[in-house]
């Protein structure tokens, strides 16, 4: 499977950041910390599958994302790289670690953690579906839909940037709908592995934010015995677009 990924070469480095952003995101997401490694990084930025530019599949699971992301690297001939997954990148971030450790020289995981969660995402997939792609007209009217199930604007603009036009002027999402939504049990799984990665890791959680909890600690610990943590107060689940420049300087000292 190849994924579609965007280079932005540092001339000045050989160091390398690849992002991964999380479900019905795009490499666009992680933009802004993009942009402020970029001088003193190389930084790949990738649309997992079934989601921005990449191929749509016939099921999402994470360890066939994994090994594409770890073919992104094989291509570009980059043996070794720091890796940062926000949410289902993280997870993905994760499972690369695990199967590769002697290419991963950091490993950045923000909001989320190495379990199986239970399913929280419902209103998404109910808002996202509300939205009637042949009969609409305007973004606004796709905003006005997804209203009437998800109530935070924040997250209807979210999911409105995946919103395009074709060139034949229909509708559509970046991301694979009805795909995700089939797929989505192995989305929120864990699949346990005996392996671990005793590398520099960093585990960046939201205050407000319920995807880390005390009763993963030891879950973590298991896969990531040199695991540091981070908390940053005042944010939720989108840590990284909430206080972007408080994320930035906590992944800075650690790179």
């Amino acid at each position: 499977m190849e994924l579609n990924f965007k280079l932005t070469p540092c001339e000045h480095s050989d160091s390398w950041l690849f992002l991964i952003h999380g479900l019905f995101g795009s490499a666009d997401n992680l933009a802004i910390v993009k942009r402020h490694f970029e001088a003193k990084h190389n930084i790949v930025s990738i649309d997992l599958p079934d989601h921005g530019e990449s191929e749509w599949t016939d099921g999402f699971d994470i360890e066939t994302a994994a090994e594409a992301v770890k073919q992104i690297a094989d291509q570009i001939s980059v043996k070794t790289f720091a890796i940062l997954g926000h949410s289902l990148g993280g997870k993905v971030a994760m499972k690369l670690a695990l199967k590769y450790p002697t290419c991963v020289s950091h490993l950045i995981v923000a909001d989320i953690a190495p379990v199986a969660y239970s399913h929280r995402h419902q209103t998404i997939f109910d808002g996202l579906n509300a939205v009637d792609l042949t009969s609409l007209t305007t973004r606004k009217d796709a905003d006005s839909a997804m209203a009437t199930v998800i109530k935070e604007a924040g997250v209807r603009q979210f999911l409105l940037k995946s919103l395009y036009r074709k060139e034949n002027g229909d509708w559509a999402w970046k991301f694979n709908l009805k795909g995700l939504i089939q797929s989505y049990p192995k989305i929120i799984n864990w699949q346990p592995v005996d392996s671990q990665f005793k590398g520099t890791t960093l585990f960046i959680k939201g205050a407000k934010s319920d995807y880390i909890i005390s009763e993963y600690k030891d879950d973590i610990a298991r896969y990531f015995p040199n695991a540091k943590a981070h908390i940053i107060d005042g944010v939720g689940h989108w840590l990284h677009a909430e206080k972007p420049s408080v994320f930035n300087a906590v992944v800075e000292r650690v790179l």
